[in-house]
């Protein structure tokens, strides 16, 4: 829970938040049989990459996201928690399987969903790789009755700020060096076919795959990759071209572009809609993809204006008089004069895109004057030169602002430290972007399936 300034006196609800106890114990790593969802409206997610959660929780629903990034009376919001947040509305989707190899994910993963009363079984910290070799062998390892799999596959082979190797990455499926026995199909670069293989296996009426802007321009990756989804369960799928989705275009306070692939199950389509989506241009009551409702990239001044920075961390403490250990936690990487995360982030701007790797490259909430910090009223109130704190960066992420970040562990060591909860919130997908993809693949489930 974020602490504001002067700590003022809890509501009725935030007490009620604050009520609930969320802790991680000790996980195991696979679990063959879930328990079964009751609403029979519910739609079965399996999540794969699933990392701290992002997004999980926005197809999910039911989260804290900010106010600005919806219409005052959006149908979709629950309630107005205050003039700054609001409690958005269950999705149809639930989550019957989550994955993912690294265990700060996991325990952020398994601490904020079980509000939702996901049991820890349900996430397998275990390489895909692995998973799919398990069930190959015969292990009972994915659930039945899938209705969608979502996946952010590893994205640092092809981003722009990375090294760029593509399907030639030099990690293997965990993430470590590769060695000379491993088979360049188990790379972390060629992830997304192992995802491929899930879709094989659990025949889902539609995947969503997330993954970062450079990819589509790296060669002819893209197409490659969409062209092996597309052959899933015997060339099974069609894919539609993937979109670059701005985050900032959907109430993100972010500079953060994605591509995203949708694939729907051509047997499981209703006939008018197979045609739809065969078009070249498809009809807009047919288009999966949502449409902007922020004026970041359109130039649509009938869209609301951006969600910028000071809207979201303008109340936050400093790290020196926070409770929240997110808050006052936080890199004290000295100004480099090269290098990425050198700058001090636009208040009344979108925040920048928060990266994974923190190798001191975590933007400064505020400069120097001598670094060209330009927060002048900031710095003459005794406010000091620091880089973003974990929950700043979570809250341009969207993450909802009662996320537990900082997580101890047995004594003095941590399930999720500082450091873990920037590597893990700069992987996510932004949850409200997520949940503009889940909203608006709701709105055409009817009309795709006849459900």
């Amino acid at each position: 829970m974020i602490y504001h300034e002067n700590e003022k006196k809890k509501s009725e609800l935030e007490e009620q938040q604050d009520a609930v106890a969320f802790v991680a114990e000790d996980q195991i790593p696979i679990y063959f049989h879930e328990e079964e969802i009751k609403e029979p409206s519910s739609l079965r997610l399996l999540s794969l990459f699933s990392g701290c959660g992002g997004m999980d929780i926005g197809f999910e629903g039911g989260f804290i996201a900010p106010r600005k990034s919806f219409r005052e009376g959006a149908e979709c919001v629950e309630r107005i928690i205050d003039e700054d947040w609001v409690k958005l509305k269950k999705n149809r989707f639930c989550t019957i399987f989550a994955n993912d190899i690294l265990p700060e994910a996991e325990a952020g993963w398994t601490t904020y969903m079980s509000r939702y009363h996901h049991t820890a079984n349900k996430y397998r910290r275990i390489s895909l790789v692995d998973l799919v070799k398990m069930h190959n062998q015969g292990a009972d390892i994915f659930p039945q009755n899938v209705d969608v799999v979502t996946g952010g596959f590893p994205c640092q082979d092809f981003s722009v700020a990375g090294k760029r190797k593509g399907f030639e990455s030099h990690k293997d499926h965990e993430g470590k060096l590769r060695t000379d026995d491993v088979p360049s199909e188990e790379s972390r670069g060629k992830l997304y076919y192992w995802m491929k293989q899930v879709i094989d296996i659990t025949r889902p009426k539609v995947f969503v795959a997330e993954n970062v802007k450079g990819l589509v321009s790296l060669g002819d990756v893209k197409e490659i990759i969409q062209r092996d989804f597309a052959s899933a369960d015997g060339n099974g799928y069609i894919v539609l071209n993937p979109q670059v989705l701005h985050a900032g275009d959907f109430g993100v306070p972010e500079t953060r572009e994605r591509v995203i692939f949708i694939g729907i199950r051509i047997d499981a389509l209703r006939p008018e809609a197979l045609e739809a989506l065969k078009q070249e241009c498809i009809p807009e009551m047919y288009n999966p993809y949502p449409s902007p409702t922020h004026n970041c990239t359109t130039n649509d001044e009938s869209l609301l204006p951006i969600v910028t920075t000071r809207d979201i961390l303008g109340k936050l403490p400093e790290p020196d008089v926070a409770i929240d250990p997110a808050q006052s936690q936080y890199s004290k990487a000295k100004y480099l004069i090269h290098g990425q995360g050198q700058t001090e982030i636009k208040l009344d701007g979108l925040g920048p895109t928060i990266r994974s790797e923190h190798h001191g490259n975590i933007e400064f909430r505020r400069l120097s004057e001598q670094h060209g910090g330009k927060y002048i009223d900031e710095l003459a109130d005794g406010k000091i030169e620091r880089r973003l704190t974990p929950r700043e960066c979570a809250l341009i992420q969207t993450f909802p602002p009662d996320y537990e970040l900082v997580i101890k562990g047995e004594g003095r060591s941590y399930k999720l430290s500082s450091s873990g909860a920037y590597k893990v919130i700069g992987n996510a997908v932004p949850p409200v972007l997520a949940y503009r993809i889940a909203k608006r693949l709701e709105e055409v489930w009817s009309i795709y399936f006849g459900e």
